[in-house]
């Protein structure tokens, strides 16, 4: 792979990998959701058949591993914290404990993110949830995941967003 030699080829691999860590992240938290499973059997069941393997005939990315633990731990200790942000930014009637569990996993992971990863441009995690939910549900639904986040995003870091 000669582009790999190039620092834009090696800042795609980062990016996919992180793209691929964030899916993860997601599919994760929906399980833990879900199943109720804990934190620790995910990472196992994840690290050991997800990340970089192949499933069901879909092969999935390698992972950045770290970001994906980062990630699903970070929402985990933060969502107490986290799901009033989302509800306040959701449309009033539709509290958090209505939205389907793929789009909870997704809204609580992009707002961890936009608080915590600071190293990451707050519109690259936006899109990047977007581009998320957007391998679950419909376009509708993803513009809803765009304007929460986007909300979000301007409170943690309006710097980046602009104000209003």
């Amino acid at each position: 792979m000669a582009d790999t030699k190039k620092p834009a080829g090696l800042t795609e691999k980062k990016a996919n990998r992180r793209g691929a860590a964030r899916l993860a992240a997601v599919q994760a938290l929906y399980q833990m959701d879900i199943a109720g499973a804990g934190i620790n059997d995910i990472f196992a069941e994840f690290e050991s058949h997800w990340l970089g393997n192949e499933v069901e005939g879909d092969t999935y990315l390698p992972a950045e591993a770290a970001f994906f633990r980062d990630v699903v731990s970070g929402v985990v200790r933060d969502q107490k914290k986290l799901d009033p942000l989302i509800d306040e930014a959701l449309s009033k009637g539709w509290p958090l404990k209505r939205i389907e569990a793929i789009l909870r996993a997704v809204l609580r992971a992009g707002a961890y993110e936009l608080e915590h990863r600071k190293d990451v441009p707050g519109r690259v995690v936006v899109s990047e949830y977007v581009d998320v939910a957007n391998a679950f549900v419909d376009r509708e639904e993803t513009g809803m995941v765009n304007a929460v986040l986007d909300q979000i995003g301007r409170q943690f870091r309006g710097d980046e967003f602009g104000r209003g």
